[in-house]
């Protein structure tokens, strides 16, 4: 019953809450509450896919306001929602790193037969559960167009 992550997430906020970490206790408040909007909320139980799957979201919406905050020369503002994404980053599953990726998208090439950006559907439909949650969607592009190229 539950989720591990989802568990962590609670105990953080109680440590949050006893160290008078407002900033803390704030972002992983507003978190905690976006997993249970998208879970208990619809009649759903937690699970660490669902966690990992709303903390990448959460995430990638913080790096889309620090690139925002930082055109507009606002870096305080950019760097509070930095320090929510490292926060977060404690919620999610070990990220791939590029050498990791790179091998996945050569196994799945040779396995569709892949030869040219005209594949690039083929490849990601195959890749992407692979690497859902643990990687960003950008790079995974990248990675793929590159060994297309």
């Amino acid at each position: 019953m539950g989720s591990p992550l989802l568990e962590a997430l609670l105990m953080d906020i109680k440590a949050a809450m006893k160290s008078q970490n407002q900033g803390l206790l704030s972002a992983l408040r507003m978190l905690h509450s976006q997993i249970k909007d998208a879970t208990v909320n619809v009649g759903k139980e937690p699970s660490d896919e669902t966690v990992a799957t709303i903390v990448a979201k959460a995430i990638k919406q913080r790096q889309d306001s620090v690139e925002q905050y930082r055109a507009a020369a606002r870096q305080d503002l950019a760097d509070r929602e930095q320090q929510e994404i490292e926060w977060f980053r404690k919620y999610q599953p070990q990220q791939l790193g590029q050498a990791e990726i790179e091998a996945l998208v050569k196994g799945i090439i040779a396995e569709t037969g892949a030869s040219g950006k005209k594949d690039l559907g083929k490849v990601m439909q195959a890749l992407m559960p692979k690497v859902k949650g643990r990687s960003d969607g950008k790079l995974v592009n990248q990675v793929v167009l590159a060994q297309l190229g």
